[in-house]
């Protein structure tokens, strides 16, 4: 074994001696020079507080009581001309030496008393709008952000702001807006050894919160619940600003851990929630109640990305699924989503539904198991090509026995109740009693064929959902920025229109879905029955439902008479039924407007076989509404008002794959200005120059129609080419 040279040890000696004489005397120096400098930090605090943010603080007292620990007395910060934000009487912090040596800002001991957070937002004017504020610096280059990076420095900012042992007493926030007023008093919170303990009571005793469990920042491990006395842990701020009811029994969040390595900020957490209720008039109609659900959340957070990891796990009872979702910035925004469950028992789902989400798939029994995938991938840059697959697998899956809902109701007899506004209309006899009630073999084919046509022209060979139109639907949907376009299927429709309420809410269509695909897979119905009652209980126009009542409404015929141009009109006030008279004009014929459609949706049927091809838009020209619906002509002679009518927005339980073409709303023609109208301006003399004014007119109307078909040929070309007509 080689000896060290003697010589060298006593260099290496002497070399650290000396490097502690230079700290001792560094130190020394510091500490003899340490209130001098700390008046130094606080001034500069204060003044780029003033200047960069317009705050005014000001502190009675500051000054060292121990080696690292600092005393302040007489905080007050207030915004300019806002009301005051902060006052703190006593506050004393310790951080921890060795982390500060490597410039890291570690919190050791805090203590607090009589605190007062006040924030407002009053008329617009709020007095922590500073913490919006963003700085300008017209020198700095903008460069693109490492989300690791930045995610792993959030992550160690907070955390090493909670100290390792807290004695916090009576400290309150507020905060009040133009119609709340919400305060939260802490009178004592406290963390000591690791263990986190506090009590908060909420406006004037409402109720009191307890926070519990282990706080351990510098080990980035924190395990910590939420729970209130006696009661449920409230939120009625966000109730009052956002109509949203959000209480649960207890809050469970656990930080497990935090890595970075590679480029990579890895996250570990775990939440969990007992007995959590839900009610917003988007999710549901009752209130949505959960007993237990919890998600080990694997938040990875790359360079240009964030994904919740598909190790991840959310439980909601007994269903147990894992989900992946990535959100990428760069180059291109891009959204995905996957969820995969395995196989589950069927019943086990069935109970683990939440309470009030979905009242008609209540108390029923099933058997087999179940298995759900979704896949779903969005490049902004490219919508059109967006993919979307959700399926639900089964394994010996049945139905065996109904709950609070029949669904077998719709093979016999029975009566329907359709509702306007959420008020009952006259009941429906469904069956030979009623003298309206027509069986599918009575029902014109072309009104059969040109409805499945417009509503789902793959009726007979999908499972209840074209998935193809989801996906066109999404695409379209996300480049308009808004739901426009329609992808009920029939089998959807009848769902709506026989279990469901008409109430456009999250669970409704979720609730829905399931009801379809039980319907579907696992023959309660025929597909022929299925229309059959589709076509019998559909809204035609207001208060009149079926298409007995409809075919006699409007054209005084049974439904075996009906033409190809009456059953195209029909098909055409299905996603909107309440606009049917509106088609007409004052001599029972229809709106020029509708001709392209009639072309659309005849041409479509005969290059499928259901009809033959028609030079003349397919019976556009033979329809003639009765003369006791025929509108007075004062209607006929206004088209503006016309079309305005015809584009209300209807009831969403009856929308199809195929949109009615109509062309935009004419500019609304502006009222004469007062020196037009001083100077003789306002008015055109009609009793001169009329033929010319007509003749213009007409030009202008020529234009227009050669325009909107034109417009109305493209549609069509489109429309047959997703469908892979063309």
């Amino acid at each position: 074994m080689h000896r060290l040279n003697p010589k060298y040890i006593r260099i290496a000696v002497i070399v650290l001696v000396l490097l502690l004489i230079v700290l001792l005397i560094g130190g020394a120096v510091a500490y003899s020079k340490r209130e001098a400098l700390l008046q130094k930090v606080i001034s500069k605090a204060k003044s780029k507080a003033q200047r960069d943010y317009n705050l005014d603080v000001k502190i009675g007292s500051a000054h060292f009581t121990g080696l690292a620990t600092v005393a302040f007395s007489d905080i007050t910060v207030v915004p300019y001309q806002r009301d005051s934000l902060l006052k703190i009487n006593n506050f004393e912090v310790s951080v921890k030496l060795l982390p500060l040596i490597f410039g890291n800002v570690k919190l050791s001991d805090v203590n607090l008393q009589n605190g007062y957070l006040n924030l407002t937002s009053k008329k617009g004017v709020r007095n922590f709008d500073f913490l919006f504020k963003k700085k300008r610096d017209s020198t700095a280059t903008k460069s693109k952000v490492d989300m690791a990076e930045l995610a792993n420095n959030l992550v160690n900012d907070v955390l090493y702001k909670i100290p390792d042992n807290l004695n916090l007493k009576n400290f309150a926030i507020t905060f009040a807006d133009d119609s709340n007023t919400v305060k939260v008093v802490t009178p004592t919170a406290i963390i000591k050894n690791g263990n986190l303990k506090s009590t908060i009571n909420i406006n004037n005793g409402e109720s009191t919160w307890h926070f519990d469990g282990k706080m351990h920042p510098s080990d980035k491990n924190i395990d910590i619940k939420l729970y209130a006395d006696g009661k449920k842990v409230e939120l009625p701020l966000i109730e009052k600003k956002f109509k949203l009811k959000f209480n649960f029994d207890t809050l469970t969040t656990k930080l497990i851990k935090v890595e970075h390595s590679s480029g990579e900020t890895k996250i570990f957490a775990y939440t969990s929630v007992r007995n959590m209720l839900i009610n917003h008039a988007a999710l549901s109609s009752n209130d949505i109640v959960v007993p237990q659900a919890s998600m080990d959340a694997n938040l990875f957070v790359g360079e240009s990305s964030v994904s919740v990891d598909s190790s991840s796990v959310i439980r909601i009872k007994d269903i147990v699924a894992n989900p992946y979702i990535k959100y990428t910035v760069r180059p291109n925004k891009i959204y995905e989503l996957k969820v995969h469950t395995g196989f589950i028992n069927a019943q086990d789902i069935w109970n683990s539904f939440p309470q009030g989400m979905f009242e008609s798939l209540e108390g029923m029994k099933v058997a087999g198991k179940l298995n759900y995938n979704l896949n779903f991938y969005l490049d902004t840059s490219d919508p059109d090509n967006v993919k979307f697959d959700s399926r639900l697998d089964k394994d010996n899956f049945r139905v065996l026995s109904y709950g609070k809902t029949d669904f077998d109701k719709l093979n016999h007899a029975f009566v329907y109740t359709p509702y306007e506004k959420g008020k009952p209309m006259p009941a429906r006899n469904i069956s030979p009693e009623n003298p309206y009630y027509t069986p599918l073999e009575d029902i014109s084919p072309n009104l059969r064929n040109a409805v499945m046509t417009a509503e789902d022209p793959s009726f007979y060979r999908n499972h209840g959902f074209v998935e193809e139109s989801i996906r066109k639907s999404i695409a379209e949907d996300f480049k308009e920025k808004k739901f426009k376009r329609g992808g009920s299927t029939i089998s959807m429709q009848l769902v709506k229109n026989a279990f469901l309420s008409r109430q456009k809410t999250l669970s409704r269509k979720i609730e829905e879905t399931l009801i379809v695909w039980m319907i579907e897979n696992t023959g309660i119905m025929t597909k022929n029955r299925m229309l059959e009652v589709y076509f019998n209980i559909i809204e035609w126009g207001r208060n009149v439902y079926g298409i007995g009542e409809a075919s006699h409404y409007y054209f005084d015929k049974k439904p075996a008479d009906l033409s190809l141009g009456e059953s195209i009109f029909l098909a055409s006030i299905v996603p909107k039924p309440k606009v049917g008279l509106y088609a007409f004009l004052s001599d029972g014929s229809l709106n020029p407007r509708l001709h392209g459609y009639f072309n659309l949706i005849g041409k479509l049927m005969a290059k499928n076989g259901l009809t033959n091809p028609d030079t003349s838009a397919y019976g556009f020209y033979t329809v003639r509404l009765k003369e006791s619906l025929r509108p007075a002509p004062a209607v006929d002679n206004n088209p503006a008002v016309v079309d305005s009518l015809m584009k209300q927005n209807g009831d969403d339980d009856q929308t199809g794959i195929v949109p009615i073409p109509v062309e935009p709303e004419p500019e609304k023609e502006s009222k004469p200005g007062f020196f037009k109208r001083l100077f003789g301006g306002g008015k055109k003399d009609t009793t001169k120059n009329e033929a010319i004014d007509t003749a213009a007119i007409n030009k202008k109307r020529l234009k227009e129609e050669k325009k909107e078909q034109k417009r109305l040929e493209k549609e069509r070309r489109k429309l047959l080419h997703e469908r892979g007509l063309s």
